[in-house]
């Protein structure tokens, strides 16, 4: 005969007791933070750095330019006992700003880091004039200064971030600045030699937004006058190297990557994870993320990741949310392809966020 616990027994109670306590700690430890924003001013020359980071505030929905509505507290009270005691970085892309990456920021924060985002110079949606390998050369500092800047921020030092121990997210050409950070090397110089012999190939990451090829009489046009400017301005084989040791890991979207010396990448200096999408018509994979991972999945000690290759994803694929109504050339780079589910976006956020628990989170 089974023993019955008596429903007036001391066993019965201390059992109840604990069914309250660990229904209390499972729904503490389910309760997401609301996510919060505000920007930090700029510093010298530098641009402001918007940061999100955990807090009570409610969320309330607002409309940020192209990118469209978000739910968010703006300038919300900071929630430091929400936090995890650590910062993510994350570069935009060319031309780009805070808001394609919101959704990932706030996967972060509900997981509780602080998120910062540093207003590239001369290369995001206020002020696109000056992209590619100049903004490419000032990229890895601005991370660093944005380090600087949020330690520096009254508001910040509530969730006492251990700036020792940073993560970096960066899509495109933020792919371009987190590679820096994980150790590679790259020049002008090396830019030029891929473009030489790939132009047609790669022809919009050598020439951006400016024009592109579409079969007729004037491409070959088009193709003199790319070559006469790569020999005229990128011709510099100076390497281009960044390190801050507080960065500890990285995770690369579809990044710009074929002006790297991809031997520098062979053991990168800290964790690396790419995101890759089949169809990405600016920066084709064979030139750029899959040359990366084909090198560094060499590496003895520290290999790469890859945490998602999306078969029907375009180059926008990781912008989320993407911009509405795009048309022309950059609705063609950036707009999803046919088939494209973003459904999926939820789940690869939640792997980022477990790939910058793993590093940054453990000894």
């Amino acid at each position: 005969m089974p023993h019955r616990i008596s429903p007036r027994s001391p066993l019965h109670t201390s059992l109840l007791n604990l069914a309250a306590l660990l229904l209390s700690a499972l729904l503490a430890s389910t309760a997401q933070a609301n996510v919060a924003w505000r920007e930090l001013p700029a510093r010298g020359e530098d641009g402001p750095v918007t940061v999100f980071y955990p807090s009570e505030t409610a969320e309330q929905a607002q409309r940020f330019g192209p990118f469209g509505e978000l739910r968010l507290a703006a300038e919300g009270e900071p929630a430091p006992a929400r936090g995890n005691g650590r910062l993510v970085l994350i570069s935009h892309g060319s031309g780009g700003g805070p808001w394609g990456h919101a959704q990932l920021a706030q996967a972060l924060v509900r997981a509780g880091f602080v998120v910062a985002v540093p207003w590239h110079r001369a290369d995001n949606f206020r002020d696109p004039s000056r992209p590619g390998p100049d903004s490419w050369k000032l990229r890895p500092a601005e991370m660093s200064r944005a380090i600087d800047a949020v330690a520096a921020d009254a508001g910040m030092a509530h969730f006492a971030l251990d700036l020792e121990r940073v993560g970096a997210y960066g899509m495109s050409a933020g792919g371009h600045t987190v590679l820096s950070l994980a150790g590679g090397r790259w020049s002008a110089g090396g830019f030029k030699r891929h473009c030489d012999t790939h132009l047609a190939e790669d022809f919009q990451f050598c020439v951006g937004l400016i024009t592109r090829l579409n079969g007729g009489g004037l491409d070959g046009l088009k193709q003199w006058a790319a070559r006469r400017v790569l020999a005229w301005r990128f011709a510099d084989d100076t390497p281009q190297t960044h390190e801050d040791p507080r960065i500890r890991a990285v995770v690369a979207a579809v990044p710009a990557a074929a002006d790297f010396e991809l031997d520098s990448l062979v053991q990168p200096r800290i964790p690396l994870a790419l995101l890759t999408a089949r169809q990405d018509a600016w920066l084709h994979p064979q030139w750029h993320s899959d040359a990366v991972l084909q090198r560094c999945r060499q590496a003895p000690r520290q290999p790469c990741e890859q945490l998602a290759d999306l078969p029907q994803g375009g180059h926008g694929a990781y912008l989320a949310p993407l911009p509405a109504g795009l048309d022309g050339l950059l609705g063609d780079l950036l707009n999803d392809p046919p088939g494209f589910d973003r459904n999926q976006l939820a789940e690869i956020d939640a792997r980022v966020v477990g790939f910058f628990q793993k590093h940054l989170l453990q000894p």
